[in-house]
């Protein structure tokens, strides 16, 4: 695409510009060693034991993974629940019933309770009847202008749909409710048009706009719309219906939904609120993780050359953690969360149906790989570390792995992760404009020394 500059000054200009003046701007906004200590700044809006600042509060969604006895933080397993109930519980009442369960979770975490069978069912019939898009949508807002990357491709049709709303700035609780509704059944068919868009213009594929089904779940609607041919199993949708539910969401604290708070406070739209939400999740230390765990093992995959050799594999790691292998980053992806300790519980689950898939794939010896990672990586980070802090794999660790498996295209993990996280960004954007009140701004202090100005032919 060809960029925006005048015809007055050439691009080679404008570059050389900006190359001039990068090292001062970098220079200029770096603060001094410890200065953030000396005026105790919660840098992330953390405490130095690892815990979050407590900033709000919420009957949404609880991620329990430590007690705190005596001020020392004692790691206990993961437990999240929705609205008080065990994310375990929710996937094992579907299971057992032999139902999809993301519908249900979404009930859940909008309306506070469980559905009756005839309330879930009124509410899957209401998601279903959103999930087409207003008249000229596809063609107008996705397919003629594709964006190479599928978030920002979702943001700017979120913030599209405020122009096919009649009442877009109401903020009653009803209508907000009703964007709400009328989002989550949507997203599916946001992000994966927006895939095609992309795959046909940015890479040449061929263009596949599947309409979907009313009577289809979210699962079902999301592979049936990836795919050239419509075609998927029944196994293949549990499990992605099973990944849906558990990112469905994660407490007030997490950054997307933060984002969601904060911008919700302001007394914003929903498509607002939203879009900024999804710039918030498009981040590689937020939504975009399994992103990065996907093509770590690809590496690792590429270089140790038995997977099944534990000190192969340890050396490799260690080789990472060095920064002299991956991204150089020095981090492990995949291992480790900002809340949880012993346990991360959806990984405990979603490893469980990897293992499942694997068999039916026949890739049983890369679940092996990623199964040693998880067990032997705690323990290389802290002794190279020199910690003894409580690490787990989290879920970013098997999901690419899953989606690869059912051959979801590797753009779209953050957006099925959107997909997932939308009924957990509305249920909170609805409990901060009817509990918050005020609008979230939080202090910064300025660091900075008074200086005179100097007039312009002194400089």
């Amino acid at each position: 695409m060809k960029k925006f500059v005048s015809n007055k000054i050439s691009e080679e200009y404008v570059e050389n510009y900006y190359n001039s003046v990068e090292d001062r701007i970098v220079n200029g906004n770096t603060f001094k060693q410890g200065i953030h200590d000396k005026y105790d700044v919660k840098r992330g809006l953390r405490n130095k034991n690892g815990t979050g600042v407590l900033v709000g509060l919420t009957e949404i969604g609880e991620v329990h993974a430590y007690v705190m006895d005596e001020n020392e933080k004692i790691p206990v397993e993961g437990k999240l629940r929705y609205r008080g109930i065990d994310v375990f519980d929710l996937v094992k009442g579907a299971q057992d019933d032999d139902r999809f369960g993301f519908e249900e979770c979404c009930y859940l975490l909008l309306f506070g309770h469980l559905p009756s069978k005839s309330e879930l069912q009124d509410f899957q019939n209401i998601i279903g009847a959103y999930r087409v898009l207003p008249e000229g949508f596809v063609r107008d807002m996705i397919l003629k202008l594709p964006s190479k990357d599928i978030m920002n491709k979702l943001a700017r049709s979120v913030l599209a749909t405020y122009s096919f709303d009649d009442n877009p700035d109401d903020i009653s609780t009803k209508n907000i409710l009703k964007q709400s509704i009328e989002l989550i059944s949507r997203f599916p068919v946001l992000a994966s048009y927006g895939y095609q868009a992309k795959a046909h213009y940015h890479d040449g594929k061929s263009l596949f706009i599947h309409t979907p089904k009313e009577e289809l779940s979210t699962a079902e609607n999301i592979l049936r719309l990836l795919r050239p041919n419509k075609d998927y199993d029944q196994v293949e949708a549990k499990i992605l219906d099973l990944a849906l539910v558990l990112h469905a969401e994660h407490g007030g604290g997490n950054n997307s939904t933060f984002t969601t708070h904060v911008v919700s406070s302001s007394g914003t739209d929903t498509y607002s609120a939203i879009a900024a939400a999804l710039g918030s999740l498009k981040g590689p230390k937020h939504g975009g993780a399994n992103i990065k765990v996907t093509h770590m093992m690809n590496e690792i995959k590429s270089n140790v050359k038995d997977w099944s050799n534990e000190e192969e594999v340890r050396q490799y790691l260690i080789k990472i953690l060095k920064k002299e292998a991956f991204d150089k980053s020095g981090l492990i992806y995949g291992i480790g969360h900002a809340v949880y300790t012993l346990s991360d519980p959806r990984c405990i689950m979603l490893k469980e149906k990897s293992k499942e898939l694997a068999k039916v794939k026949e890739r049983m010896s890369e679940f092996e790989l990623y199964s040693l990672i998880e067990r032997i990586a705690p323990a290389i980070f802290n002794e190279f570390k020199n910690t003894d802090k409580a690490l787990s794999a989290n879920v970013d660790f098997y999901s690419g792995f899953v989606y690869d498996m059912m051959d979801i295209p590797v753009e779209m993990y953050t957006p099925l992760f959107a997909i997932s996280r939308i009924p957990g960004w509305c249920a909170h954007r609805i409990e901060e404009m009817i509990n918050g009140g005020k609008i979230i701004r939080p202090a910064y202090k300025s660091v900075k020394g008074r200086l005179n100005y100097i007039p312009l032919e002194q400089r």
